[in-house]
């Protein structure tokens, strides 16, 4: 992707972001003129303990040339009353697979690649630079930084002490002696600065955000570079927690990095798909989803990232996009990793939605994503087949699952249990734990406690899932089971099944709102959301797709809450709406799920239209589903083929966006279900 003279006009240039990852949790992202707008802005954000406990190193890195008696600055900076014009001497910004600006001033051309050792603490800036015929100097100022990436150092005083050896400097910041910071350059000379500090960066993102948005960085000293006349040169400044940083060669880094993306999306089949039109915007998304997908030390095992720039990894968000970003591509390797991930902490028959950013602690504030596992077990046996190993590493855990929800499980205040009607009950007035789990001052704004409709959706299909699994894992070990065994397995199909079968009696007979033909959010709650597709989307709908409910439901769906961008959290009209997520902390809660719209909802959209083509039997209403289907696909492709184009991170998609033209990206700005909902449809 290439951006040229018109997409640095500085409304534009502030509002396309960049993001690149190292595999770890550590990430670079600014804007396209290179000005930083967020906190989380920054070439280096390092995670201490993988993926977590992330921290800004290097802000960014200043140039300047002087040609002659004249200095010209191309970097942009934002201040409270100024914009440095840096962004007027730019003729490109290209983003493959590092983002890259292209400078020209007086005839001198200078081009900056950025770029992240993959699985380490490092970045690099590639420089190129053309001198046509008058002597010039090329300034460098790294600025640097050594705070969380959630906080901020403002109006603060940094305590440097600098070792100098040539053009190899060492760090240590504000007395953080257990991770001291390296810069190299590969050729020019340091000059030190004593005490330097960059006052009062101005982030307009988060002053958007409702946050204080000045901060200080420091300047520790300058790298400057003799151009001569006619001379080209490449030149490497490299920033980081590595040691040996002199030792790092900026274009093996590159060469690595563009063979290993090249190889994901061969890998995923994508050259061999007939259909070429949307093949950019599929190698884009390949690209993008490979972003989410961190290792974790202390597991041994890889785990997924819900977004950049300022989520962990989290169980819910992992299970939903475990299809599009690792079966869809293939990666199937790494997709028995992060099963394996999902299963190591479980706890009470609960998966953890995620685990603390400072002592690793797993947290189990969620009722769906231990029933979201079973969907994605039976996707993986969909694409691979491997019956072997779910038998012998995900099985039992599915069970003590099933056993835990129908016993109780009260840890975390979660309150689940199977009431008397075979339906799951969950939560409290002021516990949050389905997907809708805004709080506001300890209050929930979305309460959604008792029998919500996606989680008993999802508990139906998860027992026919373990019906059908128990039976075919039977099957296949039959040669192995002595009567007991067998019979033991009858019973526990039987079980599955009996349960299953009254909680599906007990779904139709209350979940149904004949009034507002369509179902009902959580019982006793008429309001119309989007979770109401999951009891027609999932492997085994607890509605049938052919009934007059099930095209009752899609039509709500689609008259109240579809968008080109999304499924909206909340239909017009109801109590609470709201369509444009923007203020403070405050502002933005009260309106997260009350109305925002949610890309990743158009995947149930997508399997319930394939739902009801499966079953509908009738040609007419059978074809016409076809249309509905191929015209969907259609337009999502065309609207994501100019989003990761034109707008919020270049190459991925946003968290969320306002449900009111110009239905503006907000929430992160790369996220993996919303990322792996569009690529699963795509091709």
């Amino acid at each position: 992707m290439e951006f040229t003279k018109e997409d640095f006009k500085l409304e534009n240039g502030l509002k396309k972001e960049w993001l690149i990852t190292n595999g770890t949790g550590g990430f670079a992202s600014s804007t396209i003129i290179g000005a930083n707008t967020r906190k989380y802005h920054g070439l280096l954000i390092a995670p201490l303990t993988p993926p977590a406990q992330r921290y800004l190193i290097l802000s960014k890195v200043d140039e300047s040339i002087q040609i002659e008696n004249n200095k010209y600055d191309l970097y942009t900076n934002i201040g409270e009353n100024y914009i440095s014009q840096g962004y007027k001497y730019q003729e490109k910004f290209e983003k493959d697979n590092f983002p890259t600006y292209t400078y020209k001033v007086a005839g001198v051309e200078i081009t900056k690649t950025i770029c992240l050792e993959r699985g380490k603490q490092v970045v690099g800036i590639y420089y190129k630079v053309k001198n046509i015929d008058k002597p010039s100097k090329l300034t460098l100022a790294p600025i640097v930084n050594f705070r969380d990436f959630h906080s901020m150092n403002t109006d603060h005083t940094f305590d440097i002490k600098q070792q100098i050896k040539g053009t190899k400097v060492k760090l240590i910041i504000d007395g953080k002696s257990k991770f001291p910071v390296y810069m190299n350059l590969s050729d020019g000379k340091y000059v030190e600065h004593m005490n330097d500090t960059f006052k009062n960066m101005f982030y307009i993102e988060e002053q958007k955000r409702g946050f204080y948005p000045k901060e200080n960085h420091s300047v520790t000293g300058v790298y400057e570079i003799e151009i001569q006349p006619n001379e080209e040169k490449e030149i490497s400044f490299v920033c980081g927690l590595e040691e040996n940083i002199e030792e790092i060669n900026l274009k093996d880094i590159m060469a690595k990095e563009n063979k290993r993306i090249e190889n994901i999306i061969e890998n995923a089949g994508l050259l061999e798909q007939k259909n070429d039109t949307n093949i950019e915007l599929v190698k884009e998304l390949i690209k993008a989803s490979d972003q989410f997908i961190v290792y974790r030390p202390t597991f041994k095992l890889h785990t997924i990232i819900a977004g950049y720039p300022w989520f962990l990894d989290w169980g819910r968000d992992s299970l939903i996009s475990f299809e599009g970003l690792l079966l869809k591509t293939k990666r199937y390797n790494l997709a028995r990793e992060i099963l394996l991930t999902m299963v190591r902490d479980i706890k009470y028959g609960l998966v953890p939605n995620g685990y603390s950013g400072f002592d690793n602690r797993p947290l189990y504030n969620s009722v769906d994503a231990s029933l979201l596992l079973f969907e994605q077990v039976q996707k993986y046996i969909n694409y691979t087949g491997d019956y072997e190993f779910i038998k012998e590493n995900i099985y039992e855990k599915l069970e003590k699952i099933i056993e835990n929800y129908v016993k109780g499980i009260d840890i975390d205040n979660n309150n689940i249990y199977l009431d008397t009607d075979y339906l799951i009950s969950s939560g409290t007035e002021n516990t949050q734990n389905t997907w809708m789990d805004a709080k506001v001052n300890g209050i929930a704004v979305t309460p959604r406690n008792g029998k919500a409709v996606e989680i008993n959706s999802l508990w139906y299909n998860s027992l026919m899932i373990m019906a059908e699994l128990t039976e075919k894992l039977e099957n296949i070990s039959i040669s192995n089971l002595n009567s007991n065994d067998n019979n033991q397995a009858k019973l526990k199909i039987k079980r599955y099944k009996d349960l299953a079968k009254k909680c599906k009696k007990s779904f139709n007979e209350k979940f149904y709102n004949p009034k507002r033909k369509c179902l009902y959010d959580v019982l006793g709650d008429n309001k119309i959301r989007p979770n109401q597709l999951f009891a027609i989307s999932l492997t085994y709908p607890v509605i049938e797709t052919n009934s007059e409910e099930a095209y009752n439901i899609i039509n709500v769906v689609e008259k109240k809450l579809l968008n080109n961008y999304g499924l909206k959290s909340l239909a017009k009209g109801e109590p609470n709406y709201i369509e444009i997520y923007e203020g403070d902390s405050f502002k933005r809660d009260m309106s997260y799920h009350q109305g925002i719209t949610w890309t990743w909802l158009l995947g149930l959209y997508y399997d319930t239209l394939k739902n009801m083509i499966k079953s509908e039997k009738r040609k007419t209403y059978k074809a016409k589903l076809e249309i509905k289907l191929e015209e969907f696909v259609t337009k999502t492709i065309k609207t994501f083929e100019k989003e990761v184009n034109q707008r919020g991170c270049i190459g991925s998609i946003s968290e969320i966006y306002d449900s009111v033209k110009p239905f503006e990206p907000k929430g992160t700005i790369a996220q993996a279900w919303s990322v792996a909902e569009i690529l699963r449809m795509s091709f």
